[in-house]
């Protein structure tokens, strides 16, 4: 029996130990938000958050989550009021689409640790998410953008 904290509520997993997480998250807990793209972790549709670090669970186990803290896109926000959502939408980032909840919760790791990253910081953070539509102008804008509101939202 492995026990992970899932978006803030203690989920119970008995299943196979060896079962990638993004498995777990979308056929056991119905978290569909996460996306599987190339399963090897190499284009970052499946990032998640462990512990605040973004996180492949494609090729994460479901038991290398246990006694940790894993956010999922669903749970960055409820009623979708967090900053980068909102700069997504304000810059209306997404084309297709599907790449894009690996894309904010990169983002969203991102400006928890760097909360005016440049360019360069950027760019280097979202390295490794690939987006097949090429909207990566339009997410670095939307990073700004995400600064900026978390700012503004930070001096009221």
């Amino acid at each position: 029996m492995i026990t992970l904290t899932i978006n803030g509520k203690t989920q119970r997993f008995d299943g196979d130990p060896e079962m990638p997480l993004l498995w777990l998250l979308r056929d056991e807990l119905n978290l569909k938000g996460t996306k599987f793209g190339c399963g090897m972790g190499l284009c970052g549709a499946c990032t998640i958050h462990i512990n605040g670090e973004p996180t492949r669970s494609c090729v994460t186990k479901a038991s290398d989550g246990a006694g940790k803290v894993i956010t999922t896109i669903e749970g960055i926000s409820s009623n979708g009021t967090h900053p980068v959502q909102q700069a997504w939408e304000a810059i209306d980032v997404p084309q297709c689409g599907y790449c894009q909840a690996g894309q904010i919760m990169t983002a969203c790791a991102l400006l928890a640790k760097t909360p005016n990253p440049t360019d360069v910081q950027i760019d280097s953070a979202m390295n490794g998410n690939l987006c097949r539509c090429g909207t990566y102008q339009r997410i670095r804008a939307a990073v700004h953008k995400a600064a900026e509101l978390s700012t503004s939202a930070t001096k009221r």
